[in-house]
């Protein structure tokens, strides 16, 4: 392929681009560290070029649009190509409103609006949208494209209906299944509903799922009892898309992982069999309740993390050994580590131990409290002073869109049930510009909802193999 790229492709990129960026429509499933952004962008350059498109319209996750807008397209946007590129915000200022009027005139520029997929759930952004996409020829990409596999929610809803408007559309992410196979349907309905034959959700979960109904509090669900016809849906899957594996493309080093078993507290064992056995705990006149499974399962795990929020609203400490081990795994590691908490109370109080222990200026968060000013500033921070030896985060303001290989450990504190945080948070580190071998530690207390939540992960890590054609994977 003869094109003048602005950064050279690796050979795995470029053989992307040889099999799709003509076509109408195309899935990169492409595992995180191995460059799918650059792709897109060198496909909306290549049909720009060829006066195929004038407009790019690029959905994320929030917390990745800006690294689109201030770093990837500044980075990879061949320079002879002139652009207008907005970045989305809800409020707009005077001096915001002129430029966007820049972008939906009708000139020989490549007009790109970059907006969080969270936008389209509302009016104005969906009007915002449809604008845009109305004014020119335009390339529409879904980045990280689980964020529309609820065939239910409003915004997914709204991006299929916006799609037919886009002459071409691209969906980006490494795991397309994070719950189960079902998850493939509205992703692939957004690049065109005929990919799957099938031109209804139930239709296809009729195909690849064996329901089974239940009987709850004097109703009747129906919930998915096993997948079937998977080997069928990896081979459909694989005429319009392309899946890249890292250890399948990259010069990158192995990852290691390793577990650190903990034991309860004797307060931890008391409280956490007394919400076990009854759904009902009390410690120091402070009372826990819970009325579902559900919560249940998370009141567990917050007791194994050390603390828990009362009836009243308080929240209780716990005396634990969570945060002592950590401690004493921080004093074996060389270098630079990220730490990955669930529970924002965990997050704080990570960071005043490393703060005691090693100095304020050893450690930065990047969890929801973390002042959005302040972000970008932490993560270049660990990223580039030798000084800021640790990064403390949760997955779910964390996980997506940073690069953090200055660090070769990774420790979660706790997990998620989450399989996509878990796989996006693991690979902050382990991507491309990492020359090191990259160690996870979890911290596990034994016999507890902690070793169900790593049990859940791995049975979705194995449906989802499957659905992609791979061989299983050595994890946790």
């Amino acid at each position: 392929m003869k094109y003048k790229f602005k950064t050279k492709p690796y050979s795995h990129q470029l053989a992307a681009l040889e099999k799709s960026w003509n076509r109408e429509t195309y899935a990169y499933f492409m595992e995180m560290g191995t460059g799918k952004t650059k792709v897109l962008i060198d496909n909306v350059a290549m049909l720009y070029d060829r006066g195929k498109i004038d407009g790019a319209l690029i959905i994320s996750p929030k917390g990745v649009m800006d690294t689109w807008y201030s770093q990837e397209l500044p980075a990879h946007l061949p320079n002879h190509i002139e652009n207008v590129s907005v970045l989305w915000q809800a409020n707009i200022t005077k001096s915001q409103s002129n430029k966007l009027g820049t972008l939906f005139k009708t000139d020989e520029r490549l007009h790109i609006l970059v907006m969080n997929v969270e936008a389209l759930s509302t009016q104005k952004g969906l009007s915002f949208a449809q604008k845009f996409l109305f004014s020119h020829k335009t390339l529409m990409c879904i980045d990280e494209s689980t964020t529309i596999k609820n065939p239910k929610a409003k915004r997914t809803k709204n991006i299929i209906a916006l799609a037919p408007r886009a002459q071409y559309r691209r969906i980006l992410t490494g795991s397309p299944v994070t719950k189960n196979p079902l998850d493939l349907y509205s992703q692939c309905e957004f690049l065109n509903e005929e990919h799957l034959d099938f031109t209804s959700y139930y239709a296809f979960r009729n195909r690849y799922a064996e329901m089974k109904t239940l009987h709850l509090s004097g109703r009747s669900i129906q919930v998915v009892s096993h997948f079937k016809n998977l080997d069928e849906l990896a081979e459909q899957l694989k005429t319009f898309s392309y899946r890249v594996l890292k250890e399948d493309c990259l010069d990158l080093p192995e990852k290691i992982y390793m577990k650190r078993e903990i034991e309860l507290s004797d307060e931890q064992k008391k409280v956490y069999e007394q919400m076990k056995e009854t759904a009902l705990a009390d410690l120091n006149g402070k009372h826990i309740t819970t009325m579902t499974v559900l919560t249940q399962l998370m009141r567990l795990q917050q007791i194994t993390c050390g603390h828990f929020v009362a009836d009243d609203g308080t929240i209780q400490e716990i005396k634990n050994n969570r945060l002592s081990e950590l401690m004493d795994i921080l004093e074996e590691v060389e270098g630079k580590a990220i730490i990955w908490a669930h529970w924002q109370r965990d997050v704080k109080n990570i960071k005043e131990a490393i703060t005691k222990k090693h100095g304020p200026c050893s450690v930065v968060d990047y969890y929801g409290l973390t002042p959005q000013d302040q972000r970008k500033r932490n993560k270049d921070n660990f990223q580039k002073d030798p000084k800021v030896r640790f990064f403390v985060g949760t997955p779910q303001t964390g996980g997506y869109g940073l690069t953090l290989t200055a660090a070769n450990t990774v420790i979660y504190y706790s997990n998620g049930y989450d399989l996509e945080k878990r796989i996006q948070s693991e690979d902050r580190a382990h991507r491309i510009g990492q020359k090191k071998s990259v160690t996870y530690v979890d911290i596990l207390a034994e016999e507890t909802v902690d070793e169900k939540i790593v049990k859940s992960l791995r049975k979705k890590i194995n449906i989802a193999s499957k659905v992609m054609g791979e061989e299983l994977k050595s994890w946790i």
